[in-house]
């Protein structure tokens, strides 16, 4: 699964991670798929656009997803309305956002 994000993400997942981008792609996705078993409330994508839609991705993160957890990211992207690339991505940002408001300022987040 190829994950399009822009560069706010990306510099976000090295700076505030402090590590590389597919690292925090999976760190992400760990964390909102384990949200969705859980039966968590999740937050939906915006309807609109947060980026021109003919913008082109900072960085496409490709990815292997084992059966279980591409699964379960289909059944949220149709329930959503969007695609598992367009879901993988606005999970990196959910994360990212969490982890922000969690960590003192100064401090590294670990993915």
């Amino acid at each position: 699964m190829k994950v399009p994000l822009g560069t706010f993400a990306c510099n976000a997942i090295e700076t505030y991670l402090d590590c590389d981008i597919a690292a925090g792609v999976r760190a992400a996705l760990s964390d909102f798929t384990q949200r969705l078993e859980s039966g968590r409330p999740q937050l939906d994508l915006p309807r609109a656009p947060l980026e021109p839609l003919s913008a082109e991705p900072a960085v496409a993160v490709d990815l292997f997803l084992d059966e279980s957890t591409w699964q379960l990211l289909r059944r949220e992207a149709r329930r959503q309305g969007t695609t598992i690339s367009q879901l993988a991505a606005h999970s990196v940002l959910i994360y990212l956002a969490e982890l922000d408001r969690i960590t003192p300022p100064g401090h590294t987040a670990t993915a």
